[in-house]
């Protein structure tokens, strides 16, 4: 007697269901806010012009895996309002591959959250699709009016942002390991329900007033149904182009880029964006006849360089905190050229050539053993110093790209696209504790990640070279 069984229904992997889910996303962020296809569009012609004018940087994308990521590179941002809320985001971002790294405090920068990434972190997914996406959790202890802080905790508990369905397929993702085909696309679908618009608010006009005096973003995150992404944002190989094209295309880009400098040798991330857009709302309790405006939602672009080693990023933050407290960054275009001006100038005393960046410990870089070095390795004895086999072109580098964010740039973003350059302070500290004890798990160190990586890539260029083993991993 033979038995027949069902054969397995094979799951579908987390980089495919997050690359469906991102150009989804990518749909409909699209049809809620028509300037985002225009910055698409005026990203790719500008990418495709410095790909064509510098081959160089082509290769060099090309032998980083980083070139086909690039027209599919998105991050997104959310704003949640509970713990419950960021509990069930880290567990819905893992069905695609995604983990939180990083933590975040821009209530020292006068915005009331606190936040990390959810990103892939292996680099076979990063360059598959590296989709992130800034998620900030309100700090609703923030919020001085005691009166106004307990309806806020009132309203935003009375909420739900996840269907059922997303809930149940979530759950099933983590008792079975994985989803389906069928079961992926319907994920997808039920998840975009989180983050797509809603012009209802959930609150009076007159609460929603009392929250948007007490701060912009509060009012954002605590009015309305869900999270609603506010931006999406796209990955410019010339961010300067970008923004001096931008008023080309009907859209007014912010002041300044922030983040470091315009440099040969990128570092880190530069962003900007344009203002937030004015959108009608309905208030509730009036029946349709009161009706306001809100402003969130807005178009973003980034430049990615390459991730700063804790020696790097100390250095990077003494001299991006000399320039902001010595020069007033406004809204008028004379403020944001002196701004400019002085960051340049300041940022020279940050090398800006691959090798005196890798060669001082700044910054983290790929190794990989060269055609020539394989070749002299075969049958005789390479030098046992990987400085000396980088000067003899066995051994190369290439940068490892920075994958996460910058919270003195997420701030100023978030700020100027608030309508205000208003600065408020607020009397607390960090709380990495309490977030992580509503996120359900620990954040990831992003620089250990970068290191790990770079190791990591080293031991295999060695073994390639039929030097595996070798201690010295000093490449300096």
């Amino acid at each position: 007697m033979s038995w027949s069984f069902p054969m397995p229904q094979a799951f579908v992997s987390p980089d495919r269901i997050r690359s469906l889910f991102t150009e989804a996303m990518s749909q409909m962020y699209r049809a809620e806010v028509p300037q985002y296809g225009t910055l698409i569009e005026l990203v790719a012609d500008v990418n495709a012009g410095c790909l064509e004018k510098d081959p160089d940087l082509r290769d060099r994308l090309a032998r980083a895996g980083e070139l086909e990521r690039i027209d599919v590179e998105r991050h997104g941002a959310i704003r949640l309002g509970t713990a419950d809320e960021l509990f069930t985001i880290r567990r819905l971002f893992a069905v695609m591959g995604m983990q939180p790294v990083g933590y975040y405090d821009l209530s020292v920068a006068g915005v009331p959250v606190h936040s990390t990434s959810f990103r892939p972190i292996d680099e076979a997914a990063l360059n598959v699709n590296p989709f992130r996406v800034f998620t900030s959790l309100l700090r609703l202890e923030l919020i001085e009016d005691e009166e106004l802080r307990g309806e806020a905790e009132a309203i935003l508990a009375a909420r739900r942002i996840y269907t059922p369905r997303a809930v149940a397929l979530i759950e099933r993702h983590e008792q079975k390991g994985g989803l389906s085909e069928a079961e992926a696309t319907e994920f997808v679908a039920e998840a975009l329900e989180t983050f797509r618009w809603h012009g209802e608010a959930t609150v009076s006009a007159e609460t929603y007033k009392r929250l948007h005096d007490a701060h912009r973003l509060i009012a954002d995150v605590v009015s309305f149904k869900g999270p609603h992404i506010n931006h999406l944002t796209p990955r410019t190989l010339d961010i300067d182009a970008v923004q001096a094209r931008m008023p080309e295309r009907g859209i007014t880009p912010k002041a300044v880029i922030e983040g470091p400098p315009r440099r040969h040798c990128d570092i880190l991330l530069r962003q900007t964006s344009f203002k937030a857009l004015e959108e009608t709302i309905a208030f509730s309790g009036d029946d349709g006849a009161m009706q306001g405006t809100h402003t969130a939602r807005f178009g973003e672009i980034e430049q990615r360089g390459v991730a700063l080693t804790a020696k790097g990023r100390a250095l990077y933050d003494q001299l991006l905190a000399s320039v902001r407290g010595e020069v007033q960054v406004g809204a008028g275009g004379a403020k944001a050229g002196a701004y400019d001006d002085e960051l340049a100038a300041r940022f020279k005393a940050l090398p800006d050539s691959w090798d005196e960046l890798r060669r001082e410990d700044l910054a983290f870089f790929r190794y990989s053993a060269t055609p020539a070095g394989i070749a002299a390795g075969a049958g005789s004895t390479l030098p046992g110093d990987p400085k000396v086999l980088i000067a003899k072109g066995y051994l190369a580098f290439t940068p490892i790209v920075y994958e996460d964010f910058l919270p003195v740039s997420a701030a100023g973003i978030f700020q100027s696209n608030l309508g205000t350059d208003q600065q408020q302070n607020y009397a607390t500290r960090s709380n990495r504790d309490a977030f992580e004890a509503a996120l359900g798990a620990t954040v990831q160190d992003e620089l250990a990640l970068y290191a790990e990586r770079q190791a990591a890539s080293l031991d295999s260029a060695l073994a390639a070279l039929g030097l595996a083993g070798l201690p010295l991993k000093t490449v300096a």
